[in-house]
């Protein structure tokens, strides 16, 4: 199996350099999972221009769901959301179980391949408190429609000056095709510095590579559009030092790439 990827097999579809004034609106949503909560409460903060985007958590950022999720923030960018009526249980992303629809959402398809390469450059945060990551999920216009395929997730507290647990792999949700598969990779690098996270998504499995180099890979594939969620997570204690605001991540591109 090789160990890079070859791009002369593929042509770029999605480019997010974040050169402009602000986002794309034709590229992304600036809300997390807003139909198990609303729009307004899930509403991204950021900053964006001269090549890169900071997502923020800041102090005054409230939960984007109590119901749902506790005291946890977040600053979500994704590429699609759907979901079915208020009082129904259908929509994307079913993190737990007993979730309902409380604001419906129009079905939106800014950007949900189906294979190919999806790679992102950032910086990760050491804040023991947060968590940043690149996933893809299933658009769920059907239940089973559901799996994740996580190019990269951080945790804060799992960092070093020299090196970090890196997590990616493939987890079923409501998807009885899909077997978990996902790991937590130590990779010794400093992932405060940018890096190049990217999977390269084919009917016969994922590969993830770090800089250009395959780190780990699986036979799990889901076979439906998928959308991007690009995100920092805050998890604050109930109890001490949050530590200091705002939380960030940082990225300078987001790119996805089909086959010719």
């Amino acid at each position: 199996m090789p160990e890079t990827i070859d791009y002369a097999r593929y042509e770029l579809e999605f480019d997010a350099d974040f050169s402009g004034p602000d986002l794309d609106p034709a590229q992304w949503l600036p809300h997390y999972l807003p139909q198990w909560s609303s729009r307004e409460a899930t509403r991204a903060r950021y900053d964006v221009g001269d090549g890169l985007l900071t997502l923020r958590i800041d102090a005054d950022q409230p939960p984007w769901s109590v119901e749902y999720d506790g005291i946890v923030r977040v600053s979500n960018l994704q590429t699609g959301v759907r979901s079915g009526p208020v009082g129904s249980g259908e929509g994307q992303h079913p993190f737990r179980d007993g979730l309902v629809v409380r604001e419906a959402q129009r079905e939106q398809r800014l950007y949900t391949p189906r294979y190919g390469i999806i790679e992102v450059r950032a910086a990760a945060s050491a804040d023991p408190n947060s968590m940043v990551a690149l996933w893809m999920i299933g658009i769920e216009d059907v239940p089973e429609h559901s799996a994740e395929i996580c190019v990269m997730e951080i945790f804060g507290n799992e960092v070093t000056d020299a090196s970090a647990l890196v997590g990616m792999g493939v987890h079923p949700f409501n998807d009885p095709t899909i077997t978990d598969d996902f790991e937590k990779v130590r990779v010794e690098l400093d992932v405060r510095d940018f890096h190049d996270y990217a999977v390269e998504w084919t009917p016969s499995g994922v590969r993830f590579f770090i800089d250009g180099q395959l780190v780990r890979s699986t036979t799990e594939s889901p076979d439906y559009p998928m959308q991007l969620m690009l995100d920092v997570f805050h998890f604050p204690p109930e109890a001490g030092d949050a530590g200091a605001y705002p939380k960030e991540f940082r990225v300078q591109r987001a790119r996805g790439f089909r086959l010719r």
